[in-house]
């Protein structure tokens, strides 16, 4: 019988005889590898660890076996491991930490490691490796990890001597949390967890090469603020930059200052409070309308903590042409990168923020605020038809978690309708796979959200697509009663492809009806000993999630039926501009 680390008594340690994998300390500092490596979590206040066991990490979780204060949770795919990591981190700015064993095991992580990457998310991935003297021989279970992912890393080590590991560690950890946040990976051959040594963990890092710039250029902030003081049309864009900075109150002071409309990218929800009357809603393709006009017609847009992505930019040469950009963002490579400010402004946004404020000059636009109303009344959000609507379903979680909820989504319209459908006040409250789109996020991301915050409630928003990827998962929210809720917007399509097919393809759908073969999801919830329900009709809407709500020690599933060809709307179809949107 294994030990687990979830149940509430604790089990005596059994006896075993000693082996190289356990040595354990003669003197003060004595210690083999992989207890350095545990060690330097510690130091890095690292909580928790998603991850699955194998035969590259046994000297390690034979080291976890007697460790109480770094939890390890065990999941059921290394891509859940990642993504749980992801959520984690995302929910609570801290870093979050994943492992693997080599091989297929490191490989499986790739998804969320490159995942993580896209959106700035700052992780440490830890991959099992086969013995230093086995590498480049084609060994069992033997993947250069470390080339594989040198492309969707910040940085990555492959350590072969052990008394590199503390420096690793710390390294790691500084280079994933700091500047423009990121993954790093960690890839740790077996015989080194193994080997003897004295370990001393170091108080500081020395990185000459990388050094972070936080504070602004003076100069430029001084011009940006006279810049936004000559202002008609002033409009401020931000992006997921915002929030990993929580500089959520530095930019309402300035959008109240400027008196200047703010549209926020969907990494960046939550950024600006979204009940605040100069928010305009999210940006880009399935944006709203009168975000989209806002942006086209601006004359000054202060882009802060945003790369200019595509879904928003739509056609490049005709995106705010009329508008002189400044732009501010940690990483001086996204600077020009898309598109070529005026003023650019490499710095911490938060930092930067609070100094720009202090050269901005308190102004009134009522013509450009009055026009943006005009947009607003003639291009409302809405919805009509018959059947079960995806966005009542969202009204009525957002109402039953008075808007208090942490927002988890899969990939797909799902996704887009809880971006549309749920306002956020807070930082750190809507977490979704931004860059990479990756469907089967949302399960376990929404579990490192959960565990990250345990007192708050958190939905996953999914797809009847998107949820069978890592439904798999579901067994490691039930063994650690992780009591995550998630709403399935069965509409039985791959249902973005499907209105694309429809929208551009002449209704030719190939592929994308995957009705038949789906399993019943609430049955399947149930087998996994989670609770699960389904819902066809408005009338069950509300007491399902109520019952959903009530539950503390257990995951929930709702499959809601919903109308199966509801699009989402607005769109602008991708290298589009504004003249090709489509409103309804």
């Amino acid at each position: 019988m294994s030990k687990q680390r979830s149940t509430k008594t604790k089990k005596k340690a059994r006896p075993r005889p000693a082996s190289s994998a356990r040595k354990t300390a003669t003197k003060a500092g004595k210690m083999i590898g992989a207890q350095a490596l545990i060690e330097g979590l510690r130091r890095e206040g690292v909580e928790v660890i998603f991850g699955y066991p194998g035969g590259s990490l046994l000297p390690i979780y034979d080291v976890l076996y007697d460790t109480e204060d770094v939890r390890h949770i065990l999941v059921r795919h290394e891509q859940g491991a990642a993504h749980a990591a992801d959520g984690y981190a995302r929910a609570s700015g801290k870093v979050g930490v994943c492992m693997a064993t080599s091989g297929p095991g490191a490989t499986n992580l790739v998804t969320g490691i490159a995942t993580a990457h896209m959106d700035s998310v700052p992780i440490v991935a830890i991959t099992g490796q086969v013995p230093t003297f086995a590498i480049g021989k084609d060994s069992f279970q033997e993947a250069d990890i470390t080339g594989i992912t040198l492309p969707i890393t910040k940085h990555n080590y492959l350590i072969t001597d052990a008394n590199e590991i503390p420096r690793t560690v710390k390294e790691a950890f500084h280079i994933a949390r700091t500047g423009r946040p990121g993954p790093v990976l960690i890839d740790f051959p077996r015989d080194v967890q193994q080997a003897d040594i004295d370990f001393q963990y170091p108080e500081a890092v020395d990185l000459p090469g990388y050094r972070p710039t936080l504070a602004g250029h003076t100069m430029m902030i001084k011009r940006a603020g006279e810049l936004i003081d000559s202002a008609q049309r002033p409009l401020i864009y931000g992006g997921g930059g915002v929030n990993s900075s929580e500089a959520q109150t530095e930019l309402v002071a300035l959008a109240e200052r400027a008196d200047a409309p703010v549209t926020m990218t969907l990494m960046g929800k939550g950024g600006f409070p979204e009940d605040h009357d100069l928010y305009l809603g999210m940006p880009g393709m399935h944006g709203t309308a009168y975000s989209n006009y806002a942006l086209h017609e601006a004359d000054v847009i202060i882009a802060v903590g945003t790369r200019f992505d595509d879904r928003v930019t739509g056609k490049l040469d005709m995106f705010a042409r009329n508008a002189k950009f400044i732009h501010v963002d940690i990483d001086p490579a996204e600077i020009g990168k898309n598109v070529v400010p005026l003023l650019p402004i490499v710095g911490d946004v938060k930092l930067v923020l609070a100094e720009l404020n202090k050269r901005v000059s308190r102004a009134k636009h009522p013509d450009w605020r009055k026009r943006i109303d005009q947009w607003k009344q003639e291009y409302p959000m809405r919805w009509k038809g018959d059947g079960l609507k995806p966005q009542f379903v969202i009204q009525q979680i957002h109402e039953a978690t008075k808007g208090n909820a942490v927002i988890v989504t899969e990939v797909g319209q799902n996704q887009m309708w809880a971006a549309q459908w749920y306002p956020c006040k807070r930082t750190r409250q809507f977490i979704s796979s931004g860059g990479l789109g990756t469907m089967g996020y949302g399960l376990p991301a929404a579990i490192g959200a959960q565990v990250a915050m345990p007192k708050d409630v958190v939905w996953d928003i999914a797809g009847d697509g998107s949820i069978q990827m890592n439904i798999q998962e579901m067994a490691t929210a039930v063994a650690n009663k992780i009591p995550v809720k998630v709403a399935v917007l069965n509409n039985g399509y791959l249902g973005m492809v499907r209105q694309w097919q429809t929208l551009f393809f002449k209704n030719r759908l190939s592929h994308t009806d995957i009705q038949v073969g789906t399993p019943d999801l609430a049955k399947l919830a149930e087998a996994y000993g989670a609770v699960g329900m389904r819902v066809a009709d408005e009338s069950e809407v509300c007491p399902a999630i109520e019952k959903a709500m009530a539950l503390k020690d257990r995951p929930c599933l709702i499959d809601f039926l919903i109308a199966r060809d509801e699009n989402v709307m607005p769109m602008v179809p991708a290298g589009g501009t504004v003249d090709d949107m489509l409103v309804d």
